[in-house]
């Protein structure tokens, strides 16, 4: 029986952990040579150990894509290796448990100086930036191709902190939309889907608050968070063939978080 990414050469990025991780996995079991890109390589070490161990196939590169040498890099390498990029999955990025390396970097505008607005964006946004403007003219030689962008609900809803990150995910978002306006007709999809709670490192220091019944159902009517490979779930139809006719989509998976709105 044909696997779902058969014979595709897909670069993920935040390969390390939490969804890149996952991405990582499930697309290699289901037959893509996976290429995972994360500034830790015992972090990308890990990953690689998982894919193997599960049937698939694949290799790692560090680099740093809040830089664009560091994107540019890791698709040179993949070049080298293979001679195409089939897709494309930017889960590289940070959350809540950056406070922990760069406290300030999550709090409200007002109380974020310049130096962390840049931090974060460089993270969560350029590197995706930095990843595409390198890939779509290699996907526009192949006349096909799949970008999928891990974005967030904090995307298109307000937070009372992490003003950074909400517009770097809002930024992810129409940055999606706008790739498959201009891109379409060059055969390359570009959608990407929008995460609730995750039950990953990124939001570690705040998942005791599904502890509580009563907070649990306020934050999401599935009273849990979700895990890495929903996540990877979604990314994977989006990559496949199967969503050929999808593109600017925005795959919202979050328990239900925001269909109370």
């Amino acid at each position: 029986m044909s696997k779902r990414l058969d014979g595709k050469i897909a670069l993920i990025t935040g390969a390390g952990t939490g969804v890149g991780r996952a991405c990582m996995a499930i697309f290699g079991r289901e037959g893509a040579t996976v290429i995972g890109v994360s500034r830790t390589q015992k972090n990308l070490d890990e990953t690689l150990a998982l894919v193997k161990k599960a049937g698939g196939k694949g290799m790692v590169v560090a680099a740093d894509l809040s830089k664009v040498e560091g994107a540019e890099s890791a698709i040179n390498k993949t070049l080298d290796a293979h001679g195409r990029i089939d897709v494309l999955v930017n889960a590289a990025g940070v959350g809540y448990s950056w406070l922990e390396k760069s406290p300030g970097s999550m709090n409200d505008i007002v109380n974020t100086t310049p130096e962390k607005w840049h931090e974060v964006m460089a993270l969560n946004l350029d590197s995706c930036f930095y990843m595409c403007r390198g890939v779509v003219p290699i996907m526009q030689k192949q006349k096909k191709g799949a970008i999928v962008n891990v974005a967030s609900i904090s995307g298109f809803q307000g937070l009372p902190v992490a003003h950074t990150y909400t517009a770097a995910k809002g930024g992810m978002i129409n940055l999606t939309r706008s790739l498959c306006v201009s891109y379409a007709m060059d055969g390359i999809r570009s959608n990407c889907i929008a995460p609730g709670f995750i039950a990953t490192p990124m939001v570690q220091s705040v998942l005791h608050l599904f502890d509580d019944k009563a907070m649990a159902d306020r934050l999401t009517p599935m009273q849990r968070p979700g895990t890495p490979d929903e996540m990877a779930y979604g990314c994977l139809y989006l990559a496949s063939d199967e969503a050929s006719y999808c593109n600017g989509t925005v795959l919202v998976i979050d328990g239900g978080t925001t269909a109370r709105q």
